[in-house]
């Protein structure tokens, strides 16, 4: 979660294959500045055609919103 004006925005989506690794670079992006919060998550899909699944949030950190389709 980057700080965009009034709100925040979503920032770049990294792809980790362990969820270990995975919770803690979230947890290092949320202190790095500029950045306000990082949600860790996972997902299954089909990459070649881009069908995925919904995401299940493993762990937040900072300012993350509730509601995050709203990003």
């Amino acid at each position: 979660m980057v700080a965009s004006d009034d709100s925040i925005a979503a920032g770049e989506a990294i792809e980790y294959f362990n969820p270990t690794a995975v919770v803690m670079r979230a947890e290092a992006l949320s202190r790095k500045p500029g950045h306000v919060g990082a949600v860790a998550f996972s997902r299954t899909g089909d990459p070649s055609t881009g069908d995925f699944g919904d995401a299940k949030v493993i762990r937040k950190f900072g300012e993350v919103p509730e509601d995050l389709s709203a990003l």
